[in-house]
């Protein structure tokens, strides 16, 4: 297995020489990075080049690198506000570049790809331009599969495709705002729909769903978290805390 992936990495690394540079990947796995710019050029000659034989896209996926990279705080006490300091948090520093992550770029597009022939897989990893909307070239004409793909990534991360020949909405409804896979989407959305009994029809309407605390239960009045009994040495009798 290892030598299989070592020829693969070699024989990209031996044509991409200036297009792709090395991603940390599992045992087993080969991953590389590309520059939108070259996206297109390099796709077409994975696909065609009888060395590397990637004729199948088997996945595309769209990457928030909002708050990628920054330590997690403290999260072992309950809060007040509960989960929903996840999005406040994200929304006062999402000004802020994310620490670990050394591209300006905020959203990424990821390819599995997959050599029938060669039976061998590569992930694929691009950036998006830096500006609102994120934009990067569709690979529909390489891969037809791409085609339902990008627009899941569209509908859930706003990432436009140029040159999709049908880029809309998949899996919300027509008149969703937003998009809900964005770390800075509200967890109760932005609108709701309900029947309108005087128009006699369905309606959209800012949401009237009020946040809720979501605090983790805390376990109590059990002796598996007492601390006493858990210092008491293997064999001697537990403290008696009854009257």
């Amino acid at each position: 297995m290892s030598s299989r992936i070592e020829t693969l990495a070699s024989r990209l690394t031996a044509r991409f020489a200036q297009e792709l540079r090395p991603l940390p990947a599992l045992p087993g796995e080969v991953a590389f990075e590309v520059d939108a710019a070259n996206l297109l050029a390099v796709c077409r000659e994975l696909r065609d080049n009888a060395e590397l034989g990637f004729e199948q896209l088997i996945d595309l996926a769209g990457v928030d690198y909002l708050d990628y990279g920054r330590e997690e705080w403290n999260t072992l006490s309950s809060t007040a506000t509960g989960f929903s300091r996840g999005v406040n948090r994200i929304k006062e520093t999402a000004s802020e570049p994310p620490s670990k992550n050394k591209s300006a770029a905020r959203f990424a597009v990821t390819y599995q790809l997959l050599s029938i022939s060669n039976n061998w897989r590569l992930r694929l990893r691009s950036f998006t331009n830096e500006g609102e909307p994120p934009v990067i070239d569709s690979v529909v004409d390489i891969w037809a599969g791409a085609n339902w793909f990008e627009r899941e990534a569209f509908d859930l991360y706003g990432i436009m495709f140029r040159n999709h020949p049908d880029l809309r909405r998949i899996l919300t409804d027509y008149g969703f705002i937003g998009h809900p896979f964005r770390k800075d989407f509200p967890l109760i959305g932005n609108v709701e729909v309900k029947y309108d009994t005087t128009k006699g029809r369905v309606v959209y309407q800012p949401v009237s769903i009020e946040p809720r605390t979501l605090v983790p239960r805390v376990i109590r009045e059990d002796n598996r978290y007492d601390q006493v009994l858990k210092e008491v040495p293997v064999g001697a009798a537990a403290p008696n805390h009854g009257g």
